[in-house]
């Protein structure tokens, strides 16, 4: 029985250093993964924190351009389109009956404009129904007629908004008019 005893704690002395072995390996692998892991994050946030001289030139250099951006958009708004309802007229007949449906599309400066041109669009429509019956369709047929209708409605709309400025024949529109531009967004002959 000594001898069982005796081989007994041979064996658990020899296995015992075979499991504290193991067990030191996965806690060496363990701090070596933590500090892998803890140096690699601390170089990415000491890399964004603090570049070096020749980025922060590139940095300060990049920065000047986009207040110079921020400056232009600040001047120019997005521009403000309002669509209208379509028109049909009849025009001044040349070979028969012929009629004029549009579409127009109005680049406005800013939203107070919008409320001005609202409040006024009855006489607005009246204004460009009247200009658009007034037209042979020959004379529309072109690009060229086409650009000249749109001049005159766009000074027709702001003699309209601002009858003292504009409102004058043969006095061109100031640039600060509330209309910049008349698009057509249809424009049929028949």
């Amino acid at each position: 029985m000594a001898k069982d005893a005796k081989a007994t704690e041979e064996v658990t002395e020899a296995q015992a250093p075979k499991k504290s072995k193991k067990l030191l390996i996965i806690i060496i692998a363990a701090v070596l993964l933590l500090v892998l892991v803890g140096g690699g994050a601390a170089f990415l946030l000491m890399k964004k924190s603090d570049p070096p001289e020749d980025g922060e030139e590139v940095a300060e250099d990049t920065a000047k351009p986009a207040k110079k951006k921020n400056a232009k958009k600040e001047k120019e708004a997005p521009p403000i389109f309002i669509t209208m309802e379509p028109f049909t007229v009849n025009l001044i007949p040349e070979t028969g009956d012929q009629y004029l449906q549009v579409v127009l599309a109005l680049e406005i400066v800013d939203a107070h404009a919008e409320a001005d041109l609202k409040l006024r669009m009855p006489k607005i429509r009246n204004n460009i129904t009247l200009l658009l019956s007034s037209k042979k369709a020959s004379e529309l047929m072109p690009k060229e007629g086409k650009e000249k209708l749109a001049e005159g409605l766009k000074d027709e709309i702001n003699s309209v908004i601002e009858p003292s400025e504009s409102g004058k024949k043969g006095v061109p529109a100031d640039s600060n008019s509330p209309v910049k531009s008349v698009l057509f967004t249809s424009f049929i002959i028949q």
